[in-house]
């Protein structure tokens, strides 16, 4: 009898590729913007270029050259290369990505045949199951580790995320492992391998790994264009159950996510969910928090139904909730605000629940929003951030992009601007 990883991964290593991800950063020279520097040497001290490369992995999913991998791997790439196991190389393009799932799907500019790895159901994956990851650590190549799965619905990993779901395992992942393959007994993909949890850079046994369902529905939706990744909107907003919440609403221990708040009209409102309710499951699958609740809800999909069973002080109900993409209402109508004032160099827009969506911004927020500001501009030299939101000008409320547009054209010898950062008010002076 001879006991081996060796089968498998003859059967599924092909699949699972490394991608070399090469942008160009430009660094400004440290004499620029020195008036005394630029008289004497002018030209002479220009801005210098230089390329930089990141190394990470990816895995082919369709025969048509598709492959999936991290954002952070390809994040600002110019030129994005795909290595498979067998010593081909090609190009390849950006189909979609989103940064707050870290994930992208890249399409390789070539003809195959192409190792695939079938896409598995990571909600039968269970605690205790064997797995390998397979990815390049560190550049050295190709390489596979053995662990098992040591967590399930993991949240609270990284920063910045939409919400946190990951399957935890002990498969040593190490920088580079980064948009492999966490495969399971029968070959199939459960996961891509994303963090690590350490604090000198290695491996620590603790790695984390984006649920093959949630790469699923993700894949499906750069197949079907579009360019960007659309999320289920609810119309409302969810806390964690602690002890005394759940000792207060009647539940025998902490779980599910709490409403704390329903916007008017929105699908949660029509769906009849209610302030101080309890969501316990979707469509029958427990859900322990909210982030669990964000992933169960965007892997039904946009478009479908989802059935929530919902505690209401004790007593459990299922109500049918329709998932919609965030409507656009009123238009954006992103404007640069140009000119000599305090905001020129900021692209300004309308909000709506989908472009709050966008910045994770609240969706009970209405106003005008800053969504870019260039580098350098005189709004990025005086502090205006992104998420910025304008509440008013020299005592003058602003309910539109174009009403601050026309504001900021009129111009004034003072500004007095009044913003909301984080939900906190400002009030800042410029001459």
């Amino acid at each position: 009898m001879q006991l081996s990883f060796s089968p498998l991964v003859k059967q599924t290593s092909g699949a699972v590729v490394n991608v070399y991800a090469e942008k160009t950063v430009r660094q400004r020279s440290p004499f620029a913007g020195d008036p005394f520097l630029e008289q004497f040497f002018g030209q002479r001290l220009p801005n210098r270029s230089e390329k930089q490369s990141s190394l990470g992995s990816g895995v082919i999913v369709r025969d048509d050259g598709t492959v999936v991998t991290n954002n952070h791997v390809i994040d600002g790439a110019d030129d994005i290369k795909v290595a498979l196991a067998d010593g081909r190389e090609f190009a390849s393009t950006v189909v979609m990505k989103d940064e707050r799932l870290d994930l992208a799907v890249l399409k390789i500019k070539g003809k195959g045949p192409f190792q695939v790895l079938p896409l598995g159901d990571s909600d039968k994956v269970e605690v205790g199951d064997l797995v390998l990851a397979i990815g390049n650590p560190f550049g050295v190549g190709q390489t596979v580790t053995s662990g098992i799965v040591s967590a399930l619905a993991r949240n609270q990993v990284t920063e910045g995320s939409d919400f946190s779901f990951f399957i935890q395992t002990d498969a040593s992942i190490n920088p580079g492992n980064s948009g492999g393959a966490l495969i399971d007994m029968r070959g199939e993909l459960i996961g891509i391998n994303t963090a690590i949890f350490s604090r000198g850079g290695g491996s620590n046994g603790i790695g984390f790994a984006i649920p093959a369902n949630l790469v699923k529905v993700f894949v499906e939706s750069a197949s079907g264009g579009g360019g960007q990744f659309a999320r289920p909107y609810i119309g409302a907003s969810f806390e964690p159950v602690t002890s005394e919440v759940a000792e207060a609403v009647g539940l025998p221990r902490a779980r599910g996510a709490l409403v704390s708040s329903v916007v008017e009209g929105g699908p949660a409102e029509k769906a009849g969910l209610k302030p101080g309710e309890v969501v316990l499951a979707v469509n029958g699958i427990e859900v322990e928090h909210p982030d669990a609740l964000g992933y169960r809800l965007t892997t039904v999909g946009v478009g479908r139904k989802a059935t929530l069973s919902v505690s209401d002080n004790g007593r459990v109900h299922d109500v049918t909730l329709a998932l919609e993409q965030a409507p656009e209402v009123p238009k954006r109508d992103i404007r640069l605000l140009e000119g000599r004032s305090p905001l020129a160099g900021a692209s300004v827009g309308n909000l709506s629940p989908r472009l709050s969506e966008e910045l994770r911004l609240p969706g009970r927020i209405q106003g005008v929003v800053v969504t870019g500001i260039a580098e350098g501009a005189p709004a990025a030299r005086v502090g205006f951030q992104p998420r910025d939101i304008i509440v008013a000008i020299n005592g003058v409320d602003i309910k539109s992009s174009a009403d601050l547009e026309n504001i900021v054209r009129a111009g004034a010898s003072l500004w007095r601007v009044e913003i909301e950062r984080d939900g906190q008010r400002i009030r800042q002076f410029f001459r």
